[in-house]
């Protein structure tokens, strides 16, 4: 029978031809149960259709204006970020192709993003909207090489592996083709954040979703583009840049997954299509205004076109990154100044190890001198420029033994130590070889975990037979007052919330390295939590 097929596209009032080739298509009118496309795999008749009015969802969706040589796992890879592909049926000689998923939920998901941001295959605009028909139906024996394809990626699919606490869904295609790529950072000396490498691969096209997890001591990252294309183009581009001056190299390898499984939005794993996934277990809600801007703002940055050598403090991704506070502001290149004078300082309490812990939560300190003519102030020297430039950011403004202390660079370029039989009290001391440096070792997890001093702690290294209580009582112990504690689950770590981020500043430089015994440690660090 032949029919008029009808297409919406979502947000846009397009004309549009749905061309099946010798095909039966239930119209809605149909008193069929449910509506039907199949095809005999012949598309020798064109059946058109202007669009009248809005269509309603379907989990059946129509692609037009496909490039000739695009194969049916480039469009299937479409449709796996949102959701289980269950059909596919390409019509070659007409550049469209039917995409049909599990849910309609997904389906919607899937055009409501690409409303927002123009998917592209091999360079070339797409046109996506949902399809008159509820079901698709195709002769296997016709549609061999699709449903091949379409069988290899669901039988993976099936089997979620878990990587950090983020499962991630194995479907097999030819490693050129997957749109995911596998992010290795050699020499990580300064932190790379999720949002640094949003940054610097959204130019090559719209990144979808990111997981970063630590793997044998190193900072690797997943990240999947719409378009296997796109991660061809970065690959090529990026594979052996330096993201910071002389540090922090790209490694990238095409991944044999490809799609990713992110089931939390939050500063460890991102799905730029799903605002509205949870942030996880301990992790703050996201702010609803960025879960909306996400969408938006991946449009605005997909920019197709090469990106200049990666040389950050000039590139965005450095501006973006030192916007949020993580690492130094443009401009100030690793080997800046290193040397912070810090004043206002507490003369009555403060002491060279109290600074060394609280700003050793932004860098390895390596000396500390206290003023001796003037002991409301210290000169302290980080290991690099980055650090001090991070430290800076932080602590400035802060309350330290209830004065709020002042950081500026200094123009000392180090910190001089007293010469040798010279007693100063004690006002310098030298932490080159300090054990509790916490950036020592490259790819060290504490890279992705520096914050602004806030309330709540965030306490690791915890041996099992100290309890809630015994914690409570410790932190009470610094003067302050104990909001709240929350154990992880493995007992090793926990949140714990103080009255005021001064109080959590005095706890953390208190306790940070507490003997608890059973030779433990207390690890102390701010949190970006919430108990």
């Amino acid at each position: 029978m032949d029919g008029i097929v009808t297409e919406v596209a979502v947000g846009v009032k397009r004309g549009s031809d749905e061309l099946l080739s010798g095909s039966v298509l239930s119209s809605p009118s149909s008193n069929m149960s449910s509506m039907v496309v199949t095809a005999n795999g012949n598309d020798s008749k064109k059946f058109k259709g202007e669009d009248k009015m809005d269509g309603a969802p379907s989990r059946v969706l129509h692609i037009r204006k496909l490039p000739g040589e695009v194969t049916e796992t480039e469009v299937i890879a479409l449709g796996l970020p949102f959701g289980k592909v269950t059909n596919i049926l390409m019509l070659k000689g007409k550049n469209q192709a039917f995409l049909e998923l599990a849910t309609e939920e997904a389906a919607i998901t899937m055009v409501n993003y690409y409303s927002a941001v123009t998917p592209h295959l091999r360079n070339q605009p797409i046109y996506i909207q949902y399809s008159n028909h509820k079901e698709l139906k195709t002769d296997n024996t016709l549609n061999q090489r699709a449903q091949a394809v379409l069988q290899a990626v669901t039988a993976v699919q099936t089997a979620n592996t878990p990587l950090s606490g983020t499962a991630v869904s194995e479907s097999a295609v030819t490693p050129a083709q997957s749109p995911v790529l596998r992010i290795i950072i050699d020499n990580m000396y300064y932190p790379v954040t999720l949002d640094v490498l949003h940054q610097i691969f959204t130019k090559f096209g719209a990144v979808l979703k990111i997981i970063t997890f630590t793997k044998n001591n190193q900072f690797q990252a997943l990240l999947q583009y719409g378009d296997p294309v796109n991660a061809q183009q970065a690959k090529l581009a990026l594979d052996g840049q330096n993201i910071y001056n002389a540090c922090c190299t790209l490694r990238i390898d095409f991944s044999k997954l490809v799609n990713l499984n992110v089931k939390y939005n939050n500063d460890k794993s991102r799905d730029y299509t799903r605002p509205d996934l949870p942030s996880g277990d301990g992790q703050p809600a996201l702010d609803p205004a960025i879960a909306a801007a996400f969408a938006k703002e991946t449009s605005l940055l997909a920019v197709p076109g090469a990106l200049s050598p990666l040389a950050i403090p000039n590139a965005a991704a450095a501006a973006a990154a030192a916007a949020a506070g993580r690492v130094g502001m443009p401009g100030v290149s690793a080997g800046g100044n290193t040397v912070l004078l810090v004043s206002n300082l507490n003369e009555e309490m403060v002491t060279p190890q109290s600074l060394f812990t609280l700003f050793g939560v932004y860098g390895d300190v390596q000396r500390v001198k206290i003023l001796y003519n003037k002991k409301d102030s210290a000169l302290i020297q980080m290991a690099d420029g980055n650090q001090s430039q991070l430290a800076m950011n932080h602590l400035n403004g802060q309350k330290m033994y209830g004065k709020i202390i002042r950081v500026t660079l200094s123009k000392h370029q180090t910190v001089q130590l007293p010469r040798e039989g010279l007693d100063d009290q004690g006002l310098t001391k030298d932490f080159g070889n300090s054990p509790l440096h916490r950036f020592k070792k490259p790819g060290s997890k504490n890279f992705q975990n520096i914050f602004p001093p806030s309330a709540t702690l965030h306490l690791s290294n915890i041996p099992p037979s100290v309890a809630e209580e015994d914690l409570r009582t410790l932190f009470a112990n610094t003067g302050g007052t104990v909001k709240a504690f929350k154990f992880f689950q493995d007992h090793k770590m926990a949140l714990l919330q103080m009255a005021t981020v001064e109080e959590a500043i005095q706890a953390l430089i208190d306790l940070h390295n507490y003997n608890l015994g059973e030779s433990h440690h207390l690890r102390v660090s701010f949190s970006k939590s919430t108990i």
